[in-house]
């Protein structure tokens, strides 16, 4: 089974945190939460996360893919943790699996694991980074990197995520399960 970790930081969107959450377990996912500092994190719209552990601890454990929901500040906050940083150029030099959405692909190029890929964001998010060809796609994948607009493309970012750790089937089965149109 894969294993994802999802860290969390005050100011994060939340439709986003809690959509790549809830449909990566969905599909049997193994997904730990950290947030950047302890105890409950306030997101973007007042709702309160409370994480599985804290960076920290969470740093301990092999991942094969870590997944920066957007938002503001959260994104900027993620920007800002140098173990964040650290673990992304971590995960891009092994060959695993990095992924952002909304504001949170800045964290990405700020950690050079966008450097010479396509990449989308939440609109001016990405926007004159050299190296950095800008899609406005709702979901990127180039390589071992996938990228996301914003709260309104969670649902579609979170499946992509299932289907690349789970597979096609598995993606099919946890949509269906959606009732989506």
């Amino acid at each position: 089974m894969a294993k994802v970790l999802v860290p969390l930081a005050d100011g994060c969107e939340e439709l986003e945190a809690v959509t790549i959450i809830d449909l990566l377990r969905r599909a049997g996912v193994e997904v730990v939460t950290a947030g950047l500092k302890p105890g409950i994190v306030l997101a973007s719209r007042g709702v309160q996360l409370v994480p599985d552990a804290s960076l920290d601890a969470a740093l301990k454990d092999d991942y094969d893919m870590v997944v920066l929901p957007g938002g503001m500040p959260g994104a900027a906050h993620l920007k800002d943790d140098a173990r964040i940083l650290a673990l992304l150029k971590k995960m891009a030099a092994a060959g695993k699996y990095t992924a952002a959405i909304c504001a949170a692909p800045m964290v990405l190029a700020e950690a050079g694991v966008l450097d010479g890929k396509q990449a989308t964001s939440y609109p001016g998010f990405l926007d004159a980074l050299p190296g950095v060809t800008v899609s406005a796609a709702a979901v990127v994948q180039d390589g071992k990197v996938l990228t996301s607009r914003g709260p309104g493309t969670a649902m579609d970012f979170a499946l992509a995520l299932v289907e690349v750790l789970a597979g096609s089937e598995k993606r099919r089965q946890v949509e269906a399960a959606l009732v989506r149109p």
